[in-house]
């Protein structure tokens, strides 16, 4: 009798060799994230200037509120993009508690209790049932089972379980221990009853040692990564060269210039030490506002918080974002390896249709014929693991694989007497390709069920309608065989069933003898959105291959019907066997035009990854099971399925909780809506900061202060760029989206189109400020004053409306400034805000913003010059079309 451990011993048990718990992957928490983030580049090159701009403080130069200023800007942005990643990445814990509260049976102080699958020690002995996981590695007391390890290793096929015999040696050798004794953690015990005693637990189980192989970070950066680095090293140049030449422009003035270019006098100025050092104070003060200027300091707040809207869109569409970084490489995806089951077909085999012997198709199992059937029925309800468990209506159709399921519940109304036992059977394996059973009561003839290759070219005989055997002649076998033909390629897997006159003779069969009872057509039917949804994401560019176990014959037809293979002669099809032959360098000749992998292994899907990469192609992999986590993570974006493992939802980048592949299109979607909202941003920013450079670097060149202060950037770069940022952050996502070709990995986050509205609305923006500030038809509208304080203040207004004004021109690249205007309710109400905001501070700003209120003659023209940016980049825009 079973007693199971005593409560000392499960003591001394976990001492020894811990408990069931798998050591929780490595994530960062919210200051790890924290950190992180601040290697930014943008981030990088504002504490650069904050730290210059401390210094002067510190030193009297400059205003202390003009470096806590920057360091907001910093703080601001690093914790948006922080607060939103780390609260994805709690939603996404508790999806994972919830998935891993696992009960088990087990015999613990004499009796049977149960416990979580993490209080199980090495010694326990857990019953397993039909359905159920194996919780832990060990080997059987007693019982059978059939387990489905394909989480572990790819392998469909089921894995017979047994008891070790009692004088089995050198087990941690031999290969038949693995395959016959040694039960997994993972493991899915398809049929079967059987009690197992737990030899390894949690880390050191098969399934903790992938689990903790996933710690190790991929260092391969996301293409928006590298796109931002490289603006910001072209920023960071143009700010410190810029800086730098306006450094020594400003010295060249005060000692050359200003000295009438006088050798006399430029050596009386030199000797004056005082003057010197404070102009050359002056001069670095003046590069500093350079930089500051020339950074978009708005950006990388702006990322965060468009990637935080979009999260939150992208969840209720059962789009689960891990890492933002997932999400904006999705947009620039070139190569999509997508599985089949459950992603593009819905994952339910069901059987559809019986052919008989003689080649008559009957839809539904009550129109076969009655002798006819009830020889069939034997076969189904005991040559198989599944069984039909309760009475009609409710019967329910348990344990056993899918495809053996989806059989009996084509003929769950018809069960077979209950009183026939089995006495011998040969279990399915993909090298025979076939089961057989004895059953008593038919002690003369054996049942068949398999593969129809296997089986028809062995058969002599089929039954009729009567249950009689008739010649089955080659016509018949042709019609036939023509009839599996045309199934196979409607994407319909076919078995056959039949009896062989020969015996089971210890596990040992000889398929021959045969005659045909039947078979049947078993559909995973494709889903329809699918069809619609990779049509979409091939038309944005996306390469789809689709990769699956089935045999090559079915997975051509899914992909065609699915629309991934059309009639174009260059598309390829390979099974595994025939990638394994190929060298990386053939594969990567013919990866362009790969479709589909069919009999594909785990491997294959790591190895396609690679090869990929290597060609510079941005690589998303989608996944469900243990064995594919490497896959998944070393994709450049990696799709888990909502109801795949633990273990591969902890690799990937983005969850699809649906497991349909219309959600990965929304992803695409989503991620080139992010970066297209990022690139009108940088317009907006950009024709900002291009403008503010100019003026702040020729103002100094002719006897003018600068007329923007550093506070006043930073009140334009983050106060009023981060009230943008939400605008633009709302921007909807459009199917025209996905008409454009993908971003190349290395590709310039600026192009053409965009240097042409930042340069053409950054120099008209800059002569309008020439104007504003130096005509005198300018200076006769505004107020009179010493230090011409309203007319700077008329100047800070004009530089924010005219980028409220630029803010419709840089939102579309149509003509007409209000496409699709609607689906961004928040734009209207965030101008509205900014507005009001500037208003509000053009009268209370004071000192600190050097703001001092304007009259209504002053306010009608500075928002008639800001007006002009629309007509003059709507002309633009006409001529770059």
């Amino acid at each position: 009798m079973i007693k199971g451990l005593t409560e000392e011993e499960v003591r001394k048990a976990k001492e020894e060799y811990g408990d069931n718990s798998l050591s929780e992957l490595e994530s960062e928490g919210f200051w790890d994230k924290l950190k992180d983030n601040f290697g930014d580049p943008m981030i990088k090159i504002l504490c650069v200037a904050l730290v210059v701009n401390v210094i002067f403080a510190i030193l009297g130069q400059a205003e202390w509120y003009e470096s806590v200023g920057i360091a907001i800007a910093v703080i601001l942005a690093t914790f948006v993009s922080t607060y939103s990643e780390y609260q994805n990445e709690n939603a996404f814990q508790k999806l994972q508690e919830e998935a891993s509260r696992i009960v088990c049976k087990a015999y613990r102080n004499n009796e049977v209790i149960e416990m979580s699958i993490n209080d199980i020690v090495v010694g326990d002995w857990i019953i397993l049932q039909t359905g159920d996981k194996v919780p832990a590695d060990g080997i059987l007391i007693d019982g059978t089972v059939k387990l489905d390890q394909s989480v572990l290793n790819g392998e469909t096929k089921e894995a017979l379980k047994m008891v070790m015999p009692s004088d089995y040696k050198d087990e941690t050798q031999a290969m038949d221990f693995l395959n016959k004794y040694k039960l997994y953690r993972g493991s899915v015990v398809c049929s079967g009853n059987a009690i197992l005693k737990v030899t390894t637990v949690g880390d050191r189980s098969v399934y903790g040692q992938i689990a903790s192989e996933l710690q190790i970070k991929d260092d391969r950066e996301s293409p928006l990564k590298i796109k931002l680095a490289k603006l910001a090293d072209n920023i960071s140049k143009f700010g410190y060269i810029g800086g730098g030449a306006i450094a020594i422009a400003f010295l060249f003035q005060r000692i050359v210039i200003h000295n009438g270019f006088e050798l006399s006098k430029i050596i009386t100025y030199c000797s004056n030490w005082s003057v010197v050092i404070n102009d050359i104070v002056h001069a670095v003060i003046l590069a500093v506002i350079i930089i500051v200027m020339a950074v978009p300091e708005g950006l990388p707040l702006m990322i965060a918080i468009v990637s935080a809207l979009n999260m939150s869109k992208m969840l209720k569409d059962n789009v689960l974002v891990r890492k933002i970084i997932g999400i904006e490489t999705a947009g620039s995806l070139n190569l999509l390896f997508s599985d089949k089951t459950g992603t593009i077909t819905k994952g339910k085999l069901e059987t559809i249709l019986f052919v008989d012997g003689n080649g008559n198709e009957y839809k539904s199992y009550d129109k076969i014929p009655q002798k006819l059937r009830d020889i069939l029925s034997i076969n189904m309800f005991k040559n198989t693991n599944a069984i039909a468990s309760g009475e009609k209506p409710n019967r329910k159709i348990i344990g056993g694989n899918a495809t053996e399921r989806a059989i009996l519940s084509f003929a769950s109304d018809f069960n077979t007497d209950s009183d026939q036992k089995i006495l011998k059977s040969v279990p399915f394996n993909s090298e025979n390709k076939y089961s057989a059973c004895s059953v008593s009561g038919y002690e003369d003839i054996t049942f068949v069920k398999g593969a129809p290759e296997k089986i028809i070219n062995n058969c002599e005989y089929y039954y009729d309608g009567d249950g009689e055997k008739v010649a089955f002649s080659e016509d018949k076998n042709k019609k036939v065989q023509d009839i599996i033909t045309g199934l196979a390629n409607k994407a319909i897997r076919v078995l056959a069933f039949a009896t062989s006159e020969n015996q089971i003779d210890e596990d040992m069969f000889d398929i021959d003898k045969c005659t045909i009872i039947g078979f049947v057509g078993i559909r995973d039917d494709v889903r329809p959105e699918s069809i619609t949804s990779i049509g979409e994401v091939m038309g944005a560019g996306v390469q789809v291959v689709m990769i699956t176990g089935d045999r090559k014959d079915t997975a051509i037809a899914i992909a065609r019907e699915s629309g991934l293979l059309n009639d174009d002669v260059n598309d390829i099809v390979l099974t595994s066997d025939e990638l394994a032959k190929m060298s990386d360098d053939e594969i990567k000749n013919k990866i362009s035009h790969l479709r589909v992998v069919s009999r594909a292994l785990p491997s294959d899907k790591s190895r396609l990854v690679g090869i990929a990469q290597s060609l510079n192609l941005v690589v998303g992999m989608t996944g469900d099971g243990v064995n594919d986590s490497p896959a998944l993570k070393k994709a450049d974006v990696g799709f888990a399925m909502g109801g795949g493992t633990e273990v591969a939802k902890e690799a990937s980048d983005i969850v699809i909780l649906d497991d349909n592949f219309s959600s990965i299109d929304k992803a695409i979607l989503y991620g080139r809506t992010i970066f297209n909202t990022i690139r009108k941003f940088i317009i907006f920013q950009l024709t900002i900061n291009v403008t503010a450079v100019l003026v702040s670097f020729i103002t100094p060149l002719i006897g003018m202060n600068p007329p923007l202060s550093i506070t006043q950037i930073l009140w334009i770069n983050l106060v009023m760029d981060t009230l943008a940022a939400i605008a633009f952050g709302g921007e909807p996502a459009l199917e025209r989206f996905m008409k454009e070709k993908p971003k190349h990995r290395e590709e310039n986050i600026v192009n053409k189109y965009m240097w042409s509205s930042i340069i053409v609305g950054g120099l008209w923006t800059f002569t309008l400020s020439l104007f504003i500030l130096l005509s005198d038809f300018s200076k006769n509208i505004f107020r009179e004053s010493i230090d011409g304080k309203y007319l700077l203040t008329g100047y800070f207004a004009f530089f924010i409306f005219v980028a409220v004004f630029n803010a419709f021109n840089a939102r579309t690249e149509k003509i007409n400034l209000f496409d699709n205007i609607l689906k961004n309710s928040g734009f209207f109400k965030v101008i509205v805000l900014i507005i009001v905001v500037q208003v509000v501070m053009t009268y209370l700003g004071g000192p600190i913003l050097s703001c001092y209120g304007l009259n209504l003659k002053e306010w009608i023209f500075i928002l008639i010059m800001a007006f002009t940016i629309i007509p003059v980049d709507l002309l633009r825009k006409k001529l770059f079309n």
